[in-house]
């Protein structure tokens, strides 16, 4: 769990910090598509996305530093992210890009579902920016992921995201960020 946890960091972070720090102009410019549906709606913003990417990779850099000190924590070897120099950064990078990627995505197939913003989706909900993480940490390092994300990494991952997503998200509602606990 420790190693999942990990991995994940800079994935885990960017939609919260999206919720909590968005606001302002939506990226779809309040635009609606041929269906007369919104592209993605009031969520997704500029300031979020960027709040969102920074938080996130922040956290792999901070991760990275950490890492120089502690190299085990709770018994468990940590690996860098990527292979090191510039691939470490790029692939930090491309898990929060991928995670806010994966969010938007799918709002984008919830508007052309009728689902308006907030609506569940289950399982989708919960696992949408962890495939978007996935997707584009894969396409920056293919080995390093496969060498990372073994099958007993994803199937921890797959449990525990839906656990902390709908955590996040009753924090979030309680704080008045997000109007569902959902």
């Amino acid at each position: 769990m420790v190693l999942a946890l990990w991995l994940m960091l800079p994935a885990y972070l960017p939609n919260p910090f999206a919720a909590l720090f968005g606001g302002g102009r939506p990226i779809d410019s309040g635009k609606t598509m041929s269906d007369g549906r919104r592209m993605l709606g009031d969520g997704k913003t500029f300031r979020g996305f960027f709040v969102g990417l920074i938080f996130g990779a922040l956290a792999g850099l901070m991760q990275m530093q950490l890492l120089e000190k502690y190299p085990v924590l709770f018994g468990v070897e940590l690996p860098i992210f990527g292979t090191g120099g510039s691939n470490t950064t790029i692939l930090i990078f491309a898990l929060a890009f991928g995670s806010l990627f994966g969010d938007m995505f799918m709002s984008f197939f919830k508007r052309r579902m009728g689902l308006k913003r907030g609506a569940p989706l289950p399982i989708i909900d919960q696992l949408d920016f962890v495939l978007g993480a996935w997707l584009f940490a894969y396409l920056a390092s293919p080995v390093w992921f496969a060498e990372q994300f073994t099958a007993s990494v994803v199937i921890v991952i797959l449990v525990i995201t839906p656990l902390l997503h709908l955590s996040t998200n009753v924090v979030g509602y309680f704080m008045g960020v997000k109007k569902e606990p959902w």
